[in-house]
């Protein structure tokens, strides 16, 4: 993960925005002027108030969508974008992790957990892979249940199973 600058306004970092329509519906971008900050599915969870004070510039996000065409077109299976994503250091290390798994692959939890060299912390790493904020991008859907049950994903389980179909880790 890269760590950036943000540009600064008035003593607070700016945010730009974009909307991206996608094949999982509209998809929220988020930037603070160098590196994408945020994927979100569902716009809705920012109120009003805190969108106020966001600025939509597409030009900013020409790489992400670039990217994420050629994403779900089947043609790019590793994204190369500068990602500044804001967390604790323990959620920094698990969605740093995620960028280990493989297209096509999944974990589990608690498999993530060990290889994160903590064996009993499967429950919060599941808790940080559910408040990442770049999804796809950072690919959190990757990680399903021990059992291999497609639980916990923030953009809802029809949405991680049509990524995971079609990076053909689950049958259509």
């Amino acid at each position: 993960m890269n760590n950036t600058t943000a540009v600064i306004t008035n003593n607070k970092a700016m945010t730009f925005y974009d909307i991206y329509q996608s094949p999982l519906g509209t998809l929220l971008l988020l930037s603070d002027g160098e590196s994408l900050t945020g994927l979100y599915m569902d716009a809705a969870e920012f109120n009003a108030e805190t969108r106020a004070s966001w600025r939509e510039d597409d030009s900013r996000f020409a790489a992400a969508r670039a990217q994420l065409d050629a994403y779900f077109a089947g043609e790019l299976r590793q994204f190369e974008l500068p990602l500044a994503p804001q967390g604790s250091a323990f959620q920094q290390t698990v969605w740093s992790a995620l960028h280990q798994i493989p297209y096509g692959a999944t974990i589990s939890y608690g498999e993530q957990a060990m290889r994160l060299g903590k064996p009993n912390a499967a429950r919060a790493v599941g808790l940080a892979n559910g408040r990442n904020p770049i999804s796809i991008i950072v690919p959190c859907h990757r990680v399903i249940g021990a059992s291999g049950a497609l639980t916990g994903y923030g953009g809802g389980i029809e949405r991680k199973r049509w990524l995971l179909c079609h990076e053909g880790a689950l049958l259509a």
